[in-house]
């Protein structure tokens, strides 16, 4: 197939491009720099210039291609919820060029507000709105585009998409410690996160669209349940830090903007996803990988 990527130069996309050239697939990954260009040309890949903000790119690019893959995401926390909209009207921009094609939409959206408190399934529509949580936009927009009868698939990642090169939620919580001298959990610290190697993830990314079930949710998750404590003694290991807990009142301050994330229970199962893919995830751990070191090395 001719996959259309958006965020294919990213963590986890470039995992996807690598693993989709290894199955014999072409892959087209959205550049919106030159730096992007000659990434994707290292990697085996074509470039189609723009970025999730250029719907008519994103438009011209999922007309040209057999198949779409959206990983594209702007990681701008201060405007989380500007910039959920913008994956909105992306998501909808790219639909729009395959409705009535039967070409399948990899969707990427994430686990950790689907069920709070409670194991989410990939049975589960999430139980919040975007007034709760702006990133269910995501969700939303991927329903309405299934419901013109585009081939939507969406996967959800785990809130820890780990491995080297992590530039998300652990090594901020790496920076936060580095900068307090401690690692820090809330309460008790028995609040649960799920992760996965982004290796892993990416192999799901290939069969999910090689499988093309319509109206489908997966979940790219290795392990279910990892209690946030585990993760900040991890942390206070690597750094050889002192493991402290912060009260709910606290966290606030530790943590800042962070605060909200470290208190999610976000249990989440890929037991159905599993069996439907004969997926099996194979790469190391989230604590085995934090003690490797390279998280801590260099820094």
């Amino acid at each position: 197939m001719r996959v259309f990527i958006t965020g294919a130069t990213g963590f986890v996309g470039s995992a996807v491009v690598k693993e989709l050239i290894g199955a014999g697939h072409q892959v087209v990954g959205l550049a919106r720099s030159e730096k992007a260009v000659h990434e994707l040309a290292a990697a085996g890949a074509l470039a189609h210039r723009g970025d999730v903000e250029d719907l008519d790119s994103l438009r011209r690019g999922a007309a040209a291609a057999d198949a779409v893959a959206h990983l594209g995401f702007i990681h701008d926390f201060a405007n989380f919820a500007a910039v959920c909209e913008i994956d909105r009207r992306a998501i909808e921009a790219l639909g729009s060029a395959l409705v009535g094609s039967n070409r399948p939409f990899i969707i990427t959206s994430g686990t950790a507000l689907i069920t709070p408190g409670r194991l989410a399934t990939e049975n589960d529509a999430s139980v919040l709105t975007v007034h709760d949580f702006p990133r269910i936009a995501t969700e939303e927009a991927a329903q309405a585009v299934t419901d013109q009868g585009v081939r939507v698939a969406l996967l959800r990642l785990s809130p820890s998409v780990h491995g080297e090169g992590d530039h998300g939620f652990v090594p901020a919580l790496i920076g936060i410690a580095r900068a307090t001298g401690v690692s820090a959990y809330v309460g008790e610290g028995q609040n649960y996160w799920n992760a996965v190697h982004r290796l892993d993830a990416a192999r799901v990314f290939r069969l999910a669209l090689e499988h093309q079930a319509a109206d489908a949710r997966y979940h790219a998750v290795a392990e279910e349940a990892i209690t946030f404590r585990a993760i900040a003694e991890a942390i206070g290991q690597g750094l050889n830090l002192p493991v402290v807990s912060k009260s709910p009142e606290e966290a606030a301050a530790h943590f800042g903007a962070f605060a909200g994330f470290t208190q999610l229970n976000a249990p989440a199962s890929s037991q159905l996803t599993q069996q439907r893919l004969e997926w099996h995830p194979t790469q190391p751990t989230l604590l085995a990988d934090l003690a490797q070191g390279h998280y801590f090395n260099g820094q």
